[in-house]
C-alpha cells in the first residue's frame, strides 16, 4: 500500500512541476525576468539527482536499514508534507508565482499563510520532497545525492530571488527578511 501511494504521489509531483513550470513561466521578452540561469540549473540538478539516486538505488544494495517499512512510511510522510507545503505556497502567491525569477508590476511582499513563517516555503516543500526521494531509496548515497545538490541549487536560487526582491521592494523586503527566516522557522 505504501509503495502504491508513493508511486501515485511521486508521479503527481513530477507532473505538477512540469505543469507549474509551463504555466507560470514569465517570458523573457517581458523585461522583468531576473533568473540568471537559476531555473535551468535547478531543472538540471533535479533531473540529475533523481537519475543518480535511482541508478544507485538499483545498483548498490540497500544500505540504510535494509527494507525497513518505517523508513518507507517516513519517506511517504516527508513526500506528503513537502507536496502540501509546496502547493500551498504556490497557491498562496497566486498570479505572483513564477517558475523563473521575475517581479510583476502588481506583485507585493507576501506575509500571509506559510509566508508568515518562512520566506521560501515552496523551496522548503521541494527540499522535503527530495529528502523523501532519498529516504525512499533506502541508500545513504542516494540520500546524499537527492538532498545535497538540490539544497545547493536552491541556495543559489534563493540568493538570486532575494536580490531581485530587495531591488524591487527595498526596505519593505529587507524588514521582512529580518523578521522571517528563509527556510526553517526561527532557525534559518
Amino acid at each position: 500500500m505504501i509503495s502504491t501511494l508513493w508511486t501515485w504521489l511521486y508521479w503527481m509531483w513530477v507532473a505538477s512541476e512540469v505543469v507549474i513550470a509551463a504555466v507560470t513561466r514569465t517570458r523573457r521578452s517581458s523585461g522583468n525576468v531576473r533568473d540568471r540561469g537559476s531555473m535551468l540549473l535547478l531543472w538540471i540538478v533535479i533531473v540529475a539527482s533523481i537519475t543518480a539516486c535511482e541508478w544507485i538505488r538499483y545498483t548498490i544494495p540497500a544500505t540504510m536499514f535494509g527494507r525497513a517499512h518505517w523508513l518507507q512510511a517516513a519517506a511517504l510522510i516527508a513526500l506528503m508534507a513537502g507536496l502540501a507545503i509546496r502547493w500551498t505556497a504556490i497557491f498562496t502567491l497566486g498570479k505572483s508565482f513564477s517558475a523563473n525569477v521575475a517581479i510583476r508590476e502588481s506583485q507585493k511582499v507576501h506575509r500571509t499563510g506559510l509566508y508568515r513563517f518562512v520566506r521560501h516555503p515552496s523551496y522548503l516543500g521541494l527540499l522535503l520532497v527530495f529528502l523523501a526521494v532519498g529516504l525512499h531509496a533506502r541508500n545513504w548515497i542516494s540520500l546524499v545525492l537527492a538532498v545535497v545538490p538540490t539544497t545547493l541549487a536552491l541556495f543559489y536560487r534563493i540568493h538570486i530571488e532575494e536580490t531581485a526582491l530587495r531591488e524591487a521592494f527595498g526596505e519593505e523586503y529587507v524588514a521582512y527578511s529580518r523578521e522571517t527566516k528563509r527556510l526553517l522557522p526561527g532557525v534559518f
